[in-house]
């Protein structure tokens, strides 16, 4: 089966899935906490607004509002979409209180879509109001829209769209115009098409240190990637999925002003990579230099190492050290940092430097903490709680007990 088909059952309002397990550590020192749970209409996206959490929810157009450890009642937002097969709201990203949202837009909830819209809006800490258009992408289709967001360093703004089942020079074919396909803008400011040749994607990154903008993409039943992205930069669909050979590449018409760059890491059977993130430079526990990326298809959070001039990864394993690809009947162990998330939608990391992992299937945001956190520690478990209420009580009887002792001495 194609995976845009598995994906229309995945990202669609009746969900199709595999049950999972609860999610589960494979490095003991970390823990993984329910952070955001009851999240209704199958949540993809998440950002922070200072300490507050907007969610987006695929299925009823809604924002949600997560603040001071509470899941709002009412939504902050509500849009029209259209959610059927991998439409809906999908995409959300804030430059200062600027927030864009992308979406697919509806004359009604659930209606005909009008197209892929993106819109800018005022977050006035209690709703986004002052609605503006940024950008209208007519070309839409159940599936293969993306929808990823991300800010750079410098405040610009970056939307990755897919192929909307269309065929042209953006994929890779020698007829075709443009038409805003197999792309990733930058919206704001706006410029010519930052990248082409994308066959769909749910996850975009920029590096903290280098500013530079990372993907993961969706192959069809294989080549899932994992890319840098220099401008300029053509990931090679509808001729390759994955690393291509030297047939492959003399194959591509090369649009001006676009190179083809193999994939830093792939899988060569489909995992359906989604959402990117960067550890953040004060570091994640052990993890200082790290990239973590989630999948649909199997519930997964793999680690990836980065190297000394964060442009590629470094491995331990022969195998993946050799291919920089997942062979079939190939061990990932050492890139699976943690299992059992359900379809993962979104991964992000915290103004707190802690992992939030977003599950499409379970309405829940988790977040992974290592076990020596101070938070951790004070806040995480009850048990620390009680132990430093006891200690605070020892202290408070003692107090008192020296003060009684004292004025007793001197009566």
């Amino acid at each position: 089966m194609k995976f845009w088909l598995i994906s229309i059952l995945i990202f669609s309002g009746v969900v199709i899935l595999p049950s999972y397990a609860e999610p589960v550590m494979n490095d003991t020192g970390f823990t993984i906490q329910p952070y955001v749970t009851g999240i209704c209409c199958s949540p993809t996206t998440m950002a922070f607004e200072g300490n507050d959490i907007l969610v987006l929810s695929k299925v009823s157009g809604e924002v949600h509002l997560f603040r001071n450890g509470v899941l709002q009642d009412k939504p902050v937002l509500q849009e029209n979409v259209t959610s059927t097969g991998e439409q809906g709201m999908l995409g959300i990203t804030t430059v200062g209180n600027k927030v864009y949202l992308y979406f697919t837009a509806s004359d009604k909830m659930g209606g005909h879509a009008l197209g892929k819209r993106v819109y800018s809006y005022d977050w006035n800490g209690q709703q986004l109001v002052n609605k503006t258009l940024v950008k209208d992408l007519p070309q839409t289709q159940t599936y293969h829209n993306g929808g990823a967001m991300v800010t750079s360093k410098n405040g610009s703004v970056y939307l990755v769209v897919g192929d909307a089942g269309r065929f042209g020079k953006l994929q890779n074919h020698p007829t075709g115009e443009p038409d805003d396909t197999s792309v990733i803008f930058r919206l704001v400011p706006s410029g010519p098409y930052y990248a082409i040749g994308i066959r769909n994607s749910f996850g975009l990154a920029i590096d903290p240190v280098t500013g530079n903008l990372w993907d993961t993409e969706n192959g069809p039943d294989w080549g899932d990637e994992v890319n840098l992205v220099p401008p300029g930069f053509n990931s090679g669909w509808d001729v390759v999925a994955g690393p291509a050979n030297a047939t492959q590449i003399a194959m591509m018409p090369n649009y001006p002003g676009y190179t083809y760059h193999d994939p830093q890491f792939s899988w060569e059977k489909t995992v359906a990579p989604t959402g990117i993130s960067f550890t953040s430079p004060q570091g994640f526990g052990k993890y200082k230099d790290s990239v973590f990326v989630g999948d649909c298809n199997n519930g997964n959070v793999y680690r990836f190492q980065l190297n000394q001039n964060r442009d590629g990864f470094v491995f331990n394993s022969p195998d993946l050290a050799a291919y920089k690809e997942v062979k079939r009947g190939h061990s990932m162990k050492e890139i699976v940092f943690a299992t059992g998330f359900g379809c993962i939608s979104d991964v992000v990391t915290g103004p707190d430097g802690m992992l939030y992992i977003t599950s499409l299937t379970d309405g829940t945001i988790y977040r992974i903490v290592p076990q020596n956190s101070i938070e951790e520690i004070f806040w995480g478990t009850n048990l620390y709680i009680a132990i430093a209420a006891i200690v605070i009580a020892i202290i408070v009887t003692y107090v008192v007990r020296r003060k009684k002792y004292i004025n007793k001495v001197n009566v």
